[in-house]
């Protein structure tokens, strides 16, 4: 039988630490950054107010205690869920980022030295630096396509959950890409 591990979507130290951010975005210095949640804020803590006072004077004309207990845990419940899907986000991004820098740091690149390639880190190269791209490659730094034809997935930079392609000579800065094969 084979052991089929998959990226779970929400990782279980990802969830924690979201939990744990959306009770501490409940501070009104924090909510009053969103509006509307803000107010969400305001109205549910209101809902709070009438509920405690329905329940100590037996007053229901803002209505029954069961009906503002439940409306109180609705609103309470929305600011969570909006908390937590925020901290999530927060979170997925935070680690998109740090992945993205920790590729750069750790790709491999094929530089070119005279007529040898030489394997080095991507954080070695330097401005003027000509190195190989083969299919399948991950691009190890900024530059322009010196010589040969490529297609670039460009969606790890991009941000999109598609790949998206670039033709030639899209490589961004200049740090140099795809040098010639050299002769044997």
């Amino acid at each position: 039988m084979r052991n089929n591990k998959t990226a779970s979507l929400f990782p279980k130290e990802l969830v924690i630490e979201s939990l744990k951010q959306s009770f501490v975005k409940l501070n009104p210095r924090m909510m009053f950054r969103n509006p509307i949640m803000f107010i969400v804020e305001v109205v549910t803590f209101v809902m709070l107010f009438v509920t405690i006072w329905a329940a100590a004077t037996g007053d229901t004309t803002q209505g029954s205690f069961g009906y503002n207990i439940l409306v109180f845990i609705v609103l309470f419940a929305t600011l969570l869920f909006a908390n937590f899907a925020e901290a999530i986000a927060e979170a997925r991004g935070k680690a998109q980022a740090d992945s993205l820098r920790k590729t750069r740091e750790e790709t491999p690149a094929k530089l070119c030295v005279g007529n040898k390639i030489e394997t080095v880190s991507s954080s070695q190269l330097k401005k003027g630096d000509i190195f190989i791209c083969e299919a399948g490659d991950t691009i190890p730094a900024d530059g322009e396509i010196v010589e040969g034809l490529a297609s670039i997935d460009e969606s790890a930079i991009t941000g999109e959950s598609a790949p998206v392609s670039s033709a030639i000579c899209m490589i961004y800065s200049h740090r140099g890409c795809a040098c010639p094969l050299p002769t044997q």
